[in-house]
């Protein structure tokens, strides 16, 4: 089955599928290959709004020509040439709105193609690249990298363009007037290339580190302010000033040494081209004092209005470049994201369109990358329709591990998991996952409406089913309560309900979506006991009719399984009802009796 594309789709998939970080110009051209046109018109206004600076100094000599041989020249021509001067300079206001109006069109829809581009990949990347991936680095990818692709826009297709088109003019006007100082003029060139060339080298290696440097810091701070609540319990908030504090001081170091050396690179090109702005003036001024190749007195303001004019637009170069390295930079760092291959394969896969509920584990292994010892080992298991599997063991044994492979974040380093049937490694997992619902015990919430949260993911859910799904969580009477009810905003995370509201605004969730599969993942184990016994009967109503993982350290919570399996270092070495696994007298007795105060964890020898 093939779903057709939208537009606006297939432009992002061609974004990420043509993406090319190594080559940062020719990908620039791709983010802008739908207004390129834009581009054009806004580069043509940008010339045409910019023209009096490349006029003033032609008609400023021309006026003083007039004036200093009034017999040479009629009066009517100083008229004209303060009437051209005048209309380029009014000119500048609807060509400037045009230039802007073009430029900001081309760069927004590029700024939103682009961030919309990255959050798809960020959809289909495996969980394996976020293990790997710090939220703050993604967010700096997000956030301060496209915004620096849109200023690398604005260097490129705008001050460099006339930065070169002035020294292009300069170079033209000055052949024509005064030939014999282009030689003077274009001395000059090599020696900006040189200074370019040499400037820029320690300037772009400086600015990667320091890019690498903030990415850090800016991953520290967002992980710090997530922390505040645990340093405050700790009373450590003088050492993570500290440590904090540290950290600032190495980053301001880093910045100001690549301050430091843009100081220098500027100052230096700026004294050179000035010394030769000097001696354009000395020299012109000698050559029309004694009359000689032509120079006359308007020549001189000419030929040092464009010489400053020409200094001026490759000083704008040099001190545009580190900013195009930047963007460069940046362009490459955002294809980290665009042409990560860590994506979860389900192009052409089966897509799930029923689900029963059958599960079937085939010898199943699990090794993290780089960890020595596997996290599950030979896991085998037939699950009906309908059954609920509760899963017991000690922290390390594998359970977490096991509902990954079961959501298929993880895959089996060995083994098979089949789902009614069919191999999980052959079905388009997305499709798969419209069938499961999630309760965890850290409860994840988004800043909005209570609404909002237990909608959330579904499609097409009407009035009635919203209703059906908060009774059934048992959270008609606190919602009624609130203060806007519904549309009661409950903060970032939830902050603004108690523990066993949340987790029944997530129970609310999951209903409404009426999945086939359902894991519990410690869903009361943050709970007081009062609100555990609630949340305890509503997830008992959730569990009915659906396969049902459950994983839980409070044993009293699995009372009502239809089997047990106890894990023990990724392996099973138990499984049955619960009385069976009493009377086994096995780790699953021992771990049930030291709940209930009977038996201490560890037995000696003797016993």
């Amino acid at each position: 089955m093939k779903h057709s594309l939208s537009d606006s789709e297939q432009l992002l998939r061609l974004t990420i599928q043509n993406y090319r970080g190594k080559h940062p110009f020719r990908t620039l051209l791709l983010l802008y290959r739908r207004d390129l046109r834009n581009i054009g018109l806004s580069m043509l206004f940008y010339v045409i709004k910019h023209s009096p600076e490349w006029l003033r100094p032609l008609i400023l000599a021309n006026i003083i020509d007039i004036v200093s041989a009034p017999s040479q020249h009629a009066f009517w021509e100083l008229w004209l040439n303060g009437a051209i001067f005048a209309v380029s300079v009014v000119q500048n206001i609807p060509t400037h709105y045009l230039y802007v109006r073009f430029m900001s069109l081309a760069t927004r829809r590029m700024e939103s193609r682009l961030r919309a581009a990255l959050i798809r990949r960020l959809q289909e990347l495996s969980l394996e690249f976020y293990w790997q991936n710090s939220t703050g680095l993604l967010q700096s990818k997000l956030l301060r990298d496209v915004e620096s692709i849109q200023l690398l826009s604005s260097q490129l297709f705008e001050f460099l363009p006339s930065a070169l088109l002035t020294i292009l003019i300069a170079l033209i006007v000055t052949g024509i007037r005064v030939p014999g100082f282009l030689l003077f003029f274009l001395a000059t060139v090599p020696l900006t290339v040189i200074l370019m060339r040499v400037l820029t080298k320690p300037l772009s290696d400086r600015n990667q580190k320091l890019r690498q440097q903030y990415e850090t810091m800016s991953a520290y701070l967002v992980e710090m302010v997530k922390l505040i609540p645990i340093t405050r319990a700790h009373g450590a908030e003088s050492t993570e000033i500290d440590r904090t504090h540290n950290k600032l001081i190495l980053f301001q170091e880093a910045a100001m040494r690549v301050d430091r050396i843009n100081a220098i690179a500027g100052a230096a090109s700026w004294v050179t081209l000035r010394l030769f702005g000097c001696l354009c003036l000395i020299v012109s001024a000698v050559f029309a004092y004694k009359g000689q190749f032509g120079v006359t007195a308007g020549s001189v303001v000419l030929l040092t209005g464009y010489f400053d004019s020409l200094t001026t637009s490759v000083l704008q170069i040099l001190a545009v470049l580190p900013q195009i390295g930047r963007g460069f930079d940046a362009i490459r760092s955002v294809g980290e994201i665009l042409e990560c291959p860590q994506i979860e394969p389900n192009h052409g896969k089966i897509l799930v369109t029923e689900v029963r509920g059958a599960f079937t584990f085939e010898s199943v292994d699990f090794t993290y990358p780089y960890a020595e010892k596997p996290a599950l080992v030979d896991f085998s298991l037939t699950v009906s329709p309908g059954e609920t599997i509760a899963i017991v063991g000690a922290s390390g044994a594998g359970k977490s591990t096991l509902l990954n492979l079961i959501i298929g974040f993880l895959r089996p380093s060995a083994g098979r998991i089949f789902l009614d049937g069919r191999d999980l490694n052959t079905l388009d997992l997305r499709t798969y996952r419209r069938f499961l619902s999630v309760v965890s015990q850290e409860t994840i919430l988004f800043e909005g409406t209570v609404e909002e949260n237990i909608l959330y993911g579904t499609a097409g859910a009407g009035e009635a089913q919203l209703k059906q799904a908060i009774e059934d969580a048992n959270a008609l009477e606190f919602i009624d309560e609130l203060p806007q009810g519904l549309n009661t905003p409950i903060g970032e995370n939830g902050v603004r309900l108690s523990g066993g509201q949340r987790q029944r605004i997530a129970i609310a969730r999951a209903l409404i979506r009426n999945p086939r599969v359902l894991l519990l993942d410690e869903a009361t184990a943050s709970l007081d006991s009062a609100s555990e016994s609630l949340i305890q009967e509503v997830l008992e109503r959730l569990m009915g009719g659906r396969t049902t993982f459950v994983v839980a350290h409070r044993l009293s919570t699995i009372r009502k399984a239809d089997r047990i399996v106890v894990l023990e270092t990724g392996r099973i070495v138990e499984s049955g009802s619960l009385q069976q696994l009493l009377d086994n007298q096995g780790l699953f007795a021992r771990l049930y009796a030291l709940q209930m105060r009977k038996l201490p964890l560890v037995r000696s020898s003797g016993e």
